[in-house]
């Protein structure tokens, strides 16, 4: 029985980076508005079209010790470790939910969370068809996880609505996207697991902006990507927030 668990590991890692992979394409080319289902991958400084066996996740970039086979440039690293992150995510999934639909689900929100937090770190926005996607699966993931009709309204609302009427009162506090993100993963994640999304979201990117402010490298008038330490806090509360409740409310009493 161990062995075939470790199979099933050794198996969602490699699913996991072959999908990262896919997803780096996606990172890539939708903030371009190129097609990124068809279409030849090519290297970016001598254009040269990459052969198949050059696009082998992880074990490629190993091969090439990250420089094109025909122009020698380097590689942007930062796809060898989405894929990584990928096939961990994959493990990760396995090891949290187990044989179940709930493990497919989790892990493509990992991915559509990993997508809009690079193409945010890039380009400051998150493309509707990002949050479209944390949409359908949210939905299903509401029913998989029997929620109530009420409790994901609420979750859609309460801290959307927020954001929206901060935005009023402070031009430009949240951008659109994010506002979306919550609105959609609100479905599945229910008004109080919503809140502890928000909660870890604003902590962490409230840490980082204090780190940037005391380090000179942004002024108080600057911006940061708010859209990845909002995926952060929505993959954790839908991981762990039942756990990270009860343990906040065992602490308070």
């Amino acid at each position: 029985m161990d062995s075939i668990i470790i199979l099933i590991y050794v198996y969602m890692f490699l699913i996991g980076m072959c999908v990262a992979s896919f997803m780096n394409v996606v990172i890539d080319r939708v903030p371009r508005g190129e097609n990124f289902v068809s279409g030849r991958s090519r290297c970016d400084s001598c254009g040269k079209v990459i052969a198949w066996y050059d696009l082998i996740p992880i074990a490629s970039y190993l091969v090439l010790r990250g420089r094109c086979r025909y122009c020698h440039s380097k590689i942007p690293v930062r796809g060898f470790f989405i894929e990584i992150f990928g096939g961990l995510s994959g493990v990760f999934c396995f090891y949290r939910f187990g044989f179940s639909i709930e493990t497919i689900l989790m892990f493509v929100i990992a991915m559509i969370l990993l997508a809009i937090t690079m193409i945010d770190f890039d380009t400051m926005i998150i493309p509707d068809g990002l949050n479209i996607a944390m949409l359908l699966v949210s939905i299903v993931l509401m029913y998989v996880r029997h929620m109530s009709l009420l409790e994901s309204i609420i979750g859609m609302f309460c801290i959307s609505v927020p954001m929206i009427l901060l935005n009023v009162l402070i031009a430009e506090s949240f951008g659109g996207g994010d506002i979306k993100l919550m609105f959609v993963s609100g479905i599945a994640l229910g008004w109080k697991y919503s809140l502890l999304a928000a909660f870890i979201g604003i902590l962490l990117a409230g840490s980082y902006s204090i780190y940037l402010l005391v380090s000179k490298k942004i002024d108080k008038k600057g911006h940061i990507a708010f859209g990845p330490y909002l995926s952060i806090g929505i993959f954790i509360a839908l991981s762990y927030g039942s756990e990270i409740i009860s343990w906040y409310l065992n602490l308070m009493m």
